[in-house]
């Protein structure tokens, strides 16, 4: 029997779903002198685990990376692609294309004038922090002083909805054979986000964004993200988005989904 595109495409997704995922690789050419300790032993730990057990715990340091997963194991120490991610000190020495583009396009379309630009990058705690203040710095608030008898401000962007959008996309984007970034282009009416990578295991193309349909490409990340902080519940991010854009007046969230890349795009707030 042939199995038709449509199917196969469906298998191709399941068996990379049931492979080990790319997150857990060891970066042969990386070291723990590529991981930053402090960061780890400070930040990471103490949101991984409760203080009681911290202290209780005599583990070496390489267990520790072990047990986190930061490292492929004790005895080889080899840090993976999840440790140089979340802790690694050069990110993009060994994942090129792990960075946020961020562009301030003053117009519409892609070839007019840019504004401003970053290329976001780091360990999750920098990368993330880099681009939230990036996103906020370019966000706008209008005063509405006429249509009731209180002053009210609206954001153009509400920033919880941008920031899902963008944890979303470092989150599922694969860091696998290519060195392309997440990009967040900002036009003067809308936001793009972009991530390469298109759905993966039980997601397709046709169900992509239905609520209570998730799988994740990068388990181990999507660990580490919650452990730090930056998602509350998996499965939720596209939800906390199009909510943050309601309560906030923006037209509804907007998808392009590919089976090579996720586009996002938010339009603006309509200013009174």
């Amino acid at each position: 029997m042939t199995l038709s595109p449509l199917s196969n495409a469906a298998e191709t997704r399941r068996i990379r779903a049931n492979s080990p995922s790319f997150d857990r690789s060891a970066l042969r050419a990386a070291t723990l002198a590529d991981l930053d300790r402090v960061r780890f032993e400070h930040d990471y730990l103490p949101a991984a685990f409760a203080p009681d057990i911290l202290e209780a715990n005599e583990r070496t340091l390489e267990q520790r990376l072990a047990v986190t997963k930061m490292i492929d194991g004790v005895e080889t120490a080899v840090p993976t692609v999840l440790g140089v991610l979340t802790i690694g000190k050069r990110t993009r020495d060994f994942l090129p294309g792990a960075y946020i583009q961020f562009l301030r396009i003053q117009g519409t379309a892609l070839g007019d004038a840019i504004t401003d630009e970053l290329a976001a990058e780091g360990p999750l705690p920098e990368l993330m922090r880099r681009i939230d203040d990036k996103l906020e710095s370019h966000n706008r608030t209008a005063i509405d002083i006429t249509s009731g008898p209180r002053e009210e401000r609206r954001s153009l962007y509400p920033v919880a909805a941008l920031q899902q959008l963008v944890r979303n996309a470092v989150m599922h984007r694969t860091y696998e054979a290519t060195n392309a970034p997440v990009r967040v282009y900002w036009y003067d009416d809308r936001i793009e986000n972009s991530n390469p990578g298109g759905p993966f295991g039980i997601v397709s193309i046709e169900n992509f964004g239905e609520p209570g349909v998730a799988d994740y490409r990068n388990p181990n990340l999507a660990e580490a993200m919650r452990v730090l902080g930056y998602v509350q519940r998996f499965g939720f991010g596209l939800a906390i988005a199009r909510r943050a854009l309601a309560e906030n007046g923006n037209p509804p969230l907007e998808l392009d989904v590919r089976s090579s890349h996720v586009t996002a795009i938010v339009r603006a707030a309509p200013v009174a």
